[in-house]
């Protein structure tokens, strides 16, 4: 099973972003089970969305404290949070970088991929929201889903315009990890 943890602020898509990963799992006929935690429901707060990927049935239903995987949507949640808490050694951290607030020093041969999703999506979609740049880039990074599993499922969620935004979004998320971080 791998477990992904999201880092994001109430309001900036975290939910939407682990349903498009759980949905990408399924289209590849996989198990999935998304879900988020916060406390106080107002915009801005701090919040966490989980994903559990696996190819049988996923019964955990805890949060995830010890990921594989970590996206961070917000980056200046890195100013009060551990966002690589509990990462597995060798997991991966994908953040929605920010120039004001530098990246986390990598532990455990921990892989951080530091990538502008919002400058991304602000030129594709009109709105500085990077989180299906950042799924591309999720899928680049760590070969857990397909670019079009990925795509599959945000032609299911979202329509016209809006799809084929987020398709374009996702696919320069994936491409910038590609060629930013080619492995020699």
């Amino acid at each position: 099973m791998k477990e992904i943890r999201i880092h994001a602020r109430a309001g900036q898509g975290a939910i939407t972003t682990a349903q498009l990963l759980g949905m990408a799992a399924f289209a590849q006929e996989r198990y999935a089970y998304a879900f988020p935690h916060f406390g106080a429901a107002r915009m801005g707060a701090p919040m966490n969305s989980f994903v559990r990927i696996d190819d049988k049935e996923i019964r955990l239903r805890s949060q995830v404290y010890e990921p594989d995987y970590v996206l961070v949507v917000d980056a200046t949640l890195m100013r009060g949070f551990d966002v690589l808490s509990g990462l597995k050694p060798g997991g991966a951290v994908i953040i929605n970088e920010r120039e004001d607030v530098p990246n986390p020093e990598a532990r455990d041969g921990a892989n951080i991929y530091s990538v502008p999703a919002n400058k991304i999506a602000q030129e594709v979609l009109g709105r500085p929201l990077g989180n299906t740049v950042l799924l591309g880039a999720f899928a680049a990074a760590t070969g857990e889903i397909e670019l079009e599993a990925l795509n599959k499922a945000i032609s299911e969620r979202f329509a016209g315009k809006v799809a084929e935004g987020n398709i374009e979004a996702a696919k320069r998320g994936f491409d910038y990890i590609k060629e930013n971080y080619a492995k020699d």
